[in-house]
């Protein structure tokens, strides 16, 4: 159908294409989400005025990085800012060395693996097996491919091509086709409009890699700013099959420390569904609620984060926030979801750390008492809801949940590191959210996990372990349960 061709089936031309670019392409131009303890040590730098662009949404560019790095005086920072810079230094030399391809292998173990993810890249499954090669030279291309073999996976895709991408780099901004994970807005347990909670949405993108400002003196007070946006193909086991997301974020930094982002998305087309320009036109605009329902564009999400720091104090400090609208009301966002955080971080003996309190709530209209229940990543069109593979694509407590969570990380001079979190949920608090990922009715779920990484030779070892309390009225979806759980991963990369 119409978003079948669309795609021009993009798994596949993926694939063609590596194979044609594989002997002319000869590391990664971007970090994606989930490595907490490289984000801890990016946003160290970034509050200490050596990464000038902003850092609120992933993947970020390696050579922005980079050059920042580069004009860095390490001799005026503290110990746990130059154990910061040379740790990111090192590993932006290691991501854009030319000319030469990196191999990695990854093995993973886990008992009862998380079902409510935060930024951290925790096992899915559990069991996994993956193989990537990647790859970034003088020429114009860039890739990487990645297979994955799932042990009982949940959403019955064993074999995997998550991680996989083609770029092309044109200028400054990098054209791409793959299966890339994203992560948008300041939260470090979730984002309400589009985290790593689901599946990897494949995707053609643009994504702004250097973070300069504009030239035109009457727009360079925004500061440094980027712009990615998307187009992704959702799966075919839904309601409208092949149904297409649409996302467009926009980030600035008009002071060193402000940082301003905003975001939206857009299920549209499908089989059975409008799939022309005219179609899309609208949706950008706008001009859907006053349109029938079998006119109407899609289902849209819009909104706006935040975070400022105070990085001066003896303790230093940041306050971020994130508001999304579920629905439109005056050309603008409206029936807001709301997330909401605190940070402190420093230095303890050979440690640097990083101590966040986070409270989100998914519930509409979230500061009225009571909320509006049954309304988040909900539509009367695409009746499954703002979710890929069955997990949503928002906030990984789907909808009508409130949490308050407390984390840690904690990172050694040669880059070992803890981590730590407790936090609490209020799931489907009415029990009136429709096609629920987690639990058909109300739950409360509690949770303290503990999680060591290190560099053991070669490779690295990951452990992790925890347990969940969990106190549910109806039936658990497939995968959730509660009690003792844990995981153990192993990587090793050539290069």
């Amino acid at each position: 159908m119409a978003a079948t061709r669309w795609s021009l089936g993009l798994a596949g031309l993926l694939m063609a294409t590596l194979g044609f670019c594989s002997a002319a392409a000869v590391a990664e131009p971007w970090v994606g989400p989930g490595d907490t303890g490289l984000r801890h040590d990016l946003q160290v730098l970034s509050d200490a005025g050596i990464l000038r662009g902003p850092v609120m949404s992933w993947p970020i560019g390696w050579e922005s990085v980079r050059r920042d790095l580069d004009a860095a005086d390490a001799q005026a920072l503290s110990g746990s800012e130059a154990g910061a810079l040379a740790r990111v230094a090192a590993r932006a030399h290691r991501e854009l060395t030319k000319d030469n391809v990196d191999l990695q292998l990854s093995i993973s173990l886990a008992a009862d693996p998380l079902v409510i993810r935060t930024f951290d890249d925790t096992p899915r499954d559990e069991g996994d097996f993956s193989v990537l090669a990647r790859s970034m030279g003088e020429s114009t291309f860039v890739w990487r491919l990645e297979g994955t073999i799932a042990v009982d996976p949940a959403d019955d895709q064993a074999l995997r091509p998550d991680g996989s991408y083609l770029g092309a780099r044109l200028g400054n901004w990098l054209l791409s086709a793959g299966f890339v994970d994203r992560w948008w807005g300041p939260g470090w347990d979730g984002s309400l409009i589009l985290s790593n909670n689901a599946r990897p949405i494949p995707a053609l993108a643009v994504d702004r890699l250097n973070t300069d400002p504009f030239d035109l003196p009457v727009l360079r007070w925004l500061g440094p700013w980027r712009l990615s946006s998307f187009m992704g193909q959702l799966e075919g086991d839904r309601d409208f099959p092949d149904a297409l997301l649409f996302g467009l974020r926009f980030e600035l930094r008009p002071h060193p420390t402000l940082q301003l982002g905003f975001s939206r998305t857009a299920q549209w087309c499908g089989e059975g569904r409008p799939c022309g320009l005219g179609t899309f036109w609208d949706l950008l605009i706008g001009n859907d609620n006053d349109q029938s329902l079998e006119d109407q564009p899609g289902n849209q999400l819009a909104g706006f984060d935040l975070r400022w720091s105070w990085p001066g104090g003896r303790i230093p400090l940041a306050i971020y926030a994130q508001a999304i609208g579920e629905d439109e009301a005056g050309s603008l966002p409206s029936k807001y979801l709301g997330l909401f955080g605190l940070e402190a971080w420093g230095s303890a003996g050979a440690y640097a750390y990083r101590v966040h309190v986070e409270y989100a709530d998914t519930a509409c209209d979230f500061l009225n008492s009571p909320p509006e229940f049954g309304c988040a990543y909900t539509n009367v069109i695409y009746t499954d809801g703002y979710r890929y593979r069955e997990r949503v694509i928002g906030h990984a407590m789907d909808a009508d949940g409130e949490s308050i969570a407390v984390g840690m990380v904690a990172v050694a001079e040669d880059g070992d590191e803890w981590q730590a979190l407790v936090r609490e949920l209020k799931l489907n608090r009415a029990g009136a959210a429709p096609q629920h990922s987690l639990v058909d009715g109300p739950a409360r779920w509690r949770e303290v996990s503990l999680r060591h990484e290190r560099r053991v030779g070669r490779g690295v070892l990951s452990l992790g372990a925890g347990y969940i309390d969990l106190d549910a009225v109806d039936d658990l979806r497939s995968g959730v349960g509660e009690g003792l759980n844990g995981f153990v991963e192993w990587r090793q990369r050539w290069h």
